[in-house]
């Protein structure tokens, strides 16, 4: 036995002869040589459940010693040229800086454009290892690998494209100057923005990890479904370590592990730096998420020292290094990262003879310079092989580095913004010198990006190493496949143009759950669908679905469902190849899965459809910062709020009444946003989407209302204009004579459930005051605003052409009002007409807090009853001269309306 097996762990059992324990010692080293590690973890785990069982409890550490998780002994040879890796690393180094440090000197005068230099330079060996050796583009027999980019390392991208050919040098010189579009290069991942280059959002913080996690997922629900092999294809995450502090980061590590997602890998580039300051300055970030993802289930890999610091943990035969290095606080190991070599020498080993003796050969301009073991690329390459090698779980690599390396006195590990991005001359020419960038020395200050030339060894080199892995990365490919999108006349939305009367009742709820469950089992669309719900399926009458189409497991089911009685043809049921994603309580991790589903068709070059139906009120509330990433990554699908409303959803309350998600809807541009009132119109809209997204491949996607409040559902009323109003945002759905001398006619806008007590204004207008009036559907007042926007822009900036009408105006040309509008929606979303309202217009709304309450009495709390939109309508014909006023308090107690009641605003 060598004397580093036979050294004893200072401080370890002192209490135990020491003869003794070095017998323990022998009979650890016999087993691990005879039988290996394997078996003597077995062996170990065995002891250890025996102790237990005579009653010793074992102390619970989810964390290793502060040292690489591969030792040198299994680390595997590096397959690559270092040397040439080296200098292409080191040009994109330069480019990368120079990009942003020109960009911001460009556009001083005009206030700068910022952009970030340190996150790329900590992180440069970590992204070029895998761009040599890992990342695999999408080929004829490849799916390819998804790459979720650190948001703040967009400049290396940028940087190595341009090595590519993939960007030319004006690119580089617009880094975020985007106007005119396509010119310049946008500030982070954004695919709307860059719609050929970048795949996914990552740069509002927490949001890739989630979105990584359910994208490894829904590769595994393809393969399962048997519609594309998606085996070969790896998820990579890159992530901060102070992004880990984002809740979304962490919230959803046991569903990888649970899944047993062995195609996710994550990268957290522990540079040990945030915004402000250390990211655990009296701690260990390392070692804290160690414990985390470790207790999760995770197989997590640390590269903390490079290679330099081998020599030394082979002559640690007492274990002091490493429990020195434990002892270390992260500010402290940032202190160090600045300081000259005698202070490390005398800080950090010269707390021990023994450790001052194990660095005593070694100079102070050495000891500054031994790397962290994320800037070394055979430590980061046996990281990634030994993840991507690993089976039956995730992996996450926790990679130490330095933010800003290389970036001298401008940044390296320093407390200054993550943003910097100025250098002088000085700091310049230390970089160029660093990394042996050629360029002359009296071109330096005008820095100019590089490039090898074409044959060169590093372009060759370059070009090769991508040809093997199937391309170019990130690269966005949409298919030009075109589904075949049932007409309105299918059968599955023709039912619900008849309507119900004298039928019973139904919800629009109920309405979207038959539409949805025909389209899956339409042929030539149905094995597309993805209907995705969080724990609310019951709740909105689907719970059909789970039996028809199964809940998609990747264990399938290992149990006898409960309700399954009697032979019910109605139950819980899991399968390998279900279809219905049921996420659970967890709005975040549904909404992920509809961007994984949602982007199938650039991502993986097959259109999927997503539905992703929830209570609205846990929609944008709750996860629109992941719409709005949705909306970036140019996602496809429909969300559907269910239980919309803020009056509709009786007895419920505060939390759960919805009166604003159409509101904030309007808000996301690419976003079409619907509330309509009836089957018929529902089963509309749906048929057009789906061509207007998979048809026709407009990049787009749906928010639709839907409501639990059941009613007789009308027959699609006769005419064209009908579907092209549903569509365009209205159409007139009902009208009543004028009474005899009526001088002005009222325009009534309803839409949703509301519409109803629209029509029963109409009805109490005419039978109790003569007052003939035209009620309109009104099924998107966004649709119809941004319609009117549209045009207003248009007639702006075309002044002398003939003016363009917006469909509103087209609508109520020759109506005069008055305009009463009544919603289950706050004001503003109403209001948005205000401005091309030919007349006098009213908008009642449900501005204030939720309660609990019967629909009838939250109405009249809310002041959007037929009542109450019955003398809003009274009091406008007032304000015309059209009625007397003198007749109105009277009205107020002939229709029950309490004047002096708190106001539903401030309630």
């Amino acid at each position: 036995m060598d004397e580093v097996s036979k050294a004893p762990v200072e401080g370890a059992l002192e209490s135990i002869d020491q003869i003794e324990l070095e017998e323990w010692y022998d009979s650890l080293e016999d087993v691990l040589h005879r039988y290996g590690p394997e078996k003597t973890q077995q062996l170990l785990v065995h002891l250890r459940e025996r102790a237990y069982h005579r009653g010793v409890m074992m102390p619970f550490s989810a964390t290793t010693p502060y040292k690489n998780t591969i030792p040198v002994s299994d680390q595997p040879r590096y397959p690559g040229n270092i040397d040439i890796e080296r200098r292409i690393k080191s040009f994109i180094r330069w480019n990368a800086m120079a990009m942003v440090v020109r960009a911001n000197k460009k556009t001083e005068k005009h206030g700068a454009v910022g952009g970030h230099i340190s996150t790329f330079a900590s992180s440069a060996t970590l992204y070029e290892v895998a761009y040599n050796h890992f990342f695999h583009g999408r080929s004829a027999d490849h799916t390819g690998d998804m790459v979720y980019f650190q948001g703040h390392a967009s400049p290396g991208m940028y940087s190595r494209a341009f090595l590519e050919g993939r960007l030319t040098e004006s690119h580089l010189e617009n880094f975020r100057q985007e106007v005119p579009r396509g010119t310049g290069l946008s500030s982070y991942p954004h695919p709307w923005l860059m719609e050929d280059f970048w795949q996914f959002p990552t740069v509002s913080m927490g949001l890739g990890p989630i979105c990584s996690i359910y994208h490894a997922r829904f590769l595994r629900y393809m393969q399962n479904r048997g519609l594309l092999d998606t085996s070969k294809s790896k998820v990579w995450a890159f992530l901060g370590d102070g992004e880990i502090d984002e809740p979304e980061s962490l919230g959803a590590i046991t569903l990888a592990s649970r899944e047993n997602l062995d195609n996710l890998v994550w990268v957290v580039n522990c540079n040990l730096q945030r915004l402000d300051g250390p990211v655990r300055g009296n701690g260990k970030i390392i070692q804290e998420l160690e414990g985390a993802f470790r207790g999760a289930g995770w197989n997590c890999i640390k590269v903390i020292w490079g290679s330099e610091w081998d020599p030394l943990f082979e002559r640690d035969y007492n274990g002091k290094l490493v429990k020195r290095m434990g002892e270390i606080v992260d500010g402290q190991y940032q202190k160090y990262s600045v300081s000259e070599g005698d202070y490390i020498r005398n800080h950090f080993f010269g707390t021990d003879p023994e450790l001052m003796e194990l660095v005593d050969h070694l100079s102070d301009e050495t000891l500054e310079k031994m790397r962290r073991g994320g800037h070394d690329p055979e430590k980061v390459y046996a990281a990634y092989k030994a993840a991507t090698d690993h089976k039956g779980a995730p992996t996450v690599i926790l990679a130490k580095t330095i933010k800003g390396y290389g970036l001298g006195e401008a940044g390296e590990g320093r407390n200054v913004a993550h943003n910097t991005k100025k250098m002088n001359l000085e700091e310049l020419k230390q970089f160029r010198q660093r990394f042996s960038i050629p360029i002359a020395e009296d071109l330096v200050e005008k820095m100019p990006f590089y490039k090898p030339e074409e044959g060169s060894e590093e372009m060759a080199y370059l070009r090769a190493r991508r040809d093997q892995l199937g391309g170019h990365i990130p690269s966005r490919k949409v298919t030009s496949e075109r589904l075949d999108v049932p007409s309105l006349d299918d059968k599955l939305f023709a039912r619900q143009l008849r309507g119900t009367e004298g039928k019973g009742e139904a919800s629009t709820t109920s309405a979207f759950g038959a539409i949805i469950q025909g389209l899956m089992r339409h042929k030539s669309i149905g094995d597309r669908i993805v209907p995705i719900i969080p724990d609310e399926a019951r709740t909105f009458g689907m719970e059909s679905m789970f039996s028809s189409f199964g809940i998609y497991s990747s264990k399938g089911q290992l149990y006898e469902p409960v309700d399954r009685i009697n032979g019910s043809l109605i139950y819980y049921k899991e399968a390998k190849d279900g279809q219905v994603l049921e996420e659970g309580i967890n709005e975040a991790g549904a909404m992920s899965s509809f961007v994984a589903a949602g982007t199938a068709y650039s991502n993986l070059g097959m259109n999927m459809i997503p539905f992703y139906i929830y209570y609205s009120m846990f929609g944008f509330q709750r996860v629109g910062d992941l719409i709005w990433l949705a909306a970036d990554s140019r996602v496809k699908g429909f969300l559907v709020g269910g239980t919309s409303g803020r009056t509709t959803l009786n007895g419920e309350g505060l939390q759960h009444e919805d009166g604003h998600s159409q509101l904030i809807a309007t808000t996301v541009p690419p976003l079409v946003a619907y509330d309509p009132a009836y089957a018929y119109e529902l089963s509309t809209i749906i048929q057009d989407g789906l061509k207007r997204m998979y048809a026709d491949g407009e990049e787009i996607f749906y928010y639709l209302s839907v409501y639990n409040e059941s009613y007789d559902q009308p027959a699609m009323p006769e005419g064209d204009h009908v579907i092209k109003g549903i569509l365009k945002g209205m159409y007139k759905f009902k009208s009543t004579d004028s009474g005899e001398g009526q001088q002005h006619r009222p325009q009534l806008f309803g839409s949703g459930t509301i519409l109803n007590e629209v029509v029963r204004a109409q009805q109490i207008l005419k039978e109790k005051y003569g007052i003939g009036c035209d009620v309109w559907s009104v099924t998107s007042y966004s649709e119809l605003c941004r319609d009117s926007m549209d045009a207003e822009r248009w007639n702006l900036l075309h002044p002398t052409e003939t003016p363009k009408k917006s469909f509103l105006m087209e609508q109520l040309a020759g109506n005069h009002g008055p305009y009463i509008a009544a919603s289950d929606n706050v004001r503003l979303v109403p209001d948005q007409l205000r401005q091309w309202i030919p007349g006098k217009y009213t908008v009642l709304g449900t501005d204030g807090f939720g309660r609990s309450e019967t629909r009838t009495v939250l109405r009249r709390h809310f002041e959007i009853d037929a009542e109450c939109t019955t003398y809003a309508t009274l009091q406008a014909l007032a304000e015309y001269g059209s009625f007397d006023k003198q007749k109105l308090p009277g009205i107020l107690k002939d229709l029950g309306i309490d004047a002096d009641k708190v106001n539903p605003r401030t309630a």
